[in-house]
């Protein structure tokens, strides 16, 4: 039984929520995340995408579940491992997919979780542009609007951020999802196919993390290029 945020007492972790983080090569600093998240959430499942480092093993005694793929399978098809993973265990109410190398921030996943309850909507998208505590410069600023202004040209929506990795998504939304696409063209398939649910969604305000650690594995202004690219070619 989870205590009662008025009772002053530490609320235990959420047993209703799944977390899914996609695994690739972050052996540095996976342990770290996971360790941030199971304060708040009982499950956190890695699915380690044919990672050359010990990710997995790291992952493993910081106490993930992890789900392996024995080569590297892109982004895209290790949130579906992931969501089918969670969906097999019937407690599973929502799922959060966070990334792994700690740009993203527990408060705001957890408020996203609570946002989606109190607001009875199936889809919480993470947005970094609805205020003003991410600053991702300039270029890739433009970019990425560039690249949201695509996405809702292609899928219906009208979010404020399409790429973002940060979302919640309740266990009828998560079941619609079938993604095919790898690399970063995966993130405007699930628009695209939560999009056709039609089932309620929000976006929720979130901060980005971006250390000199994140930018080094592809949160650059070139991966944002690379966003942009596979949008238009796909």
């Amino acid at each position: 039984m989870l205590s009662s945020p008025s009772s002053g007492a530490p609320q235990a972790p959420d047993p209703t929520v799944w977390v899914v983080i996609p695994l690739y090569n972050e052996a540095s600093v996976i342990a770290d995340v996971i360790a941030a998240l199971k304060r708040s959430f009982l499950h956190v499942v890695c699915v380690d995408d044919g990672s050359s480092d010990d990710s997995a093993a790291v992952a493993d005694r910081a106490g993930a579940v992890v789900v392996r793929h024995p080569v590297n399978l892109g982004q895209g098809a290790a949130l579906q491992t992931g969501f089918e993973f969670a969906l097999s265990h019937p407690d599973c109410e929502f799922i959060v997919t966070f990334d792994a190398d700690g740009q993203h921030r527990v408060e705001d996943a957890v408020a996203m979780v609570e946002d989606a309850r109190a607001n009875d909507v199936a889809i919480v998208f993470g947005s970094r542009f609805l205020d003003d505590r991410t600053n991702p410069g300039w270029l890739k600023k433009v970019i990425l609007k560039t690249a949201v202004w695509v996405t809702n040209m292609s899928t219906g929506l009208r979010l404020s951020d399409a790429h973002n990795g940060l979302r919640v998504l309740r266990r009828d939304a998560a079941m619609q999802l079938d993604l095919k696409q790898d690399r970063m063209a995966h993130a405007t398939e699930i628009v695209l196919q939560l999009g056709r649910t039609r089932l309620p969604w929000r976006e929720h305000a979130v901060e980005l993390l971006y250390t000199d650690y994140s930018k080094a594995k592809g949160q650059s202004v070139l991966n944002s290029v690379n966003i942009l690219v596979d949008l238009i070619v796909r």
